[in-house]
């Protein structure tokens, strides 16, 4: 006898609950757009939205992940950017390669170092695209001639894009545990097999010392940059 093709209640109710997620994940990562967003390298900002799409990603997959930047990049565009359909563009470019890379490594590498791994190499790809990109687009938006621009690339993109990376994966790495026990705890998501949270490792420490001194770090370098230390 052929199977249905109708869902159950069940199926159903856990893909509306999950479009539900991915709406809070969404808004989130647009508030952190509109509240947050703090000078780093000139006329280049840092808001903290990869980090929410990236945990978002880290829990349903690199094609969610990339569904939840575009729709973050294009209201953003509607509402609060100033640089039109360049600056969604170039959102969706450099938060797409940082959250889908390592979205997928760590849907492949379910582990701790699979997050790290694909953090390490999202991050990488994010940078490469981004001075690509920032070569190509920025002269049209900023209307200065393009040999300015590859003169800015060192000095400016690079160490903003890096800061950036770092600061979004010791984010993510510091943050994603406790999201996810909020969301199951809040029943967003399906309960651990064993149905309790897995006492705290030497890993785990670990991760989350690394993680503050990288932030710590990245604090510090862009104080610098500007000109407070």
């Amino acid at each position: 006898m052929p199977k249905s093709s109708v869902r159950s209640p069940q199926s159903s109710q856990v893909h509306t609950r999950s479009v539900v997620v991915w709406g809070l994940f969404c808004a989130r990562a647009y508030l952190c757009v509109m509240l947050i967003r703090s000078p780093v390298v000139q006329f280049l900002k840092y808001e903290p939205k990869d980090v929410i799409l990236m945990i978002g990603a880290f829990i349903y997959g690199p094609l969610p992940g990339l569904f939840m930047t575009v729709v973050v990049s294009l209201v953003e565009m509607v509402t609060i950017s100033d640089t039109g359909w360049i600056g969604a563009l170039m959102n969706i470019l450099s938060s797409g390669a940082f959250v889908c890379t390592a979205a997928a490594i760590y849907r492949r590498r379910h582990t701790l170092k699979g997050a790290i791994v694909g953090l390490a190499v999202g991050s990488v790809t994010m940078v490469a695209v981004m001075m690509i990109w920032n070569a190509l687009i920025t002269p049209l938006y900023m209307g200065v001639p393009r040999a300015a621009v590859l003169d800015m690339l060192l000095p400016v993109f690079l160490p903003f894009n890096l800061l950036k990376a770092v600061l979004n994966s010791a984010l993510v790495m510091l943050l994603y545990k406790r999201v996810v026990t909020a969301l199951r705890y809040a029943r967003l998501l399906p309960p651990t097999e064993s149905g309790t949270a897995k006492p705290a490792t030497r890993s785990t420490v670990a991760v989350v010392l690394v993680s503050l001194v990288l932030i710590a770090t990245a604090v510090l370098v862009i104080l610098a940059l500007q000109g407070i230390l």
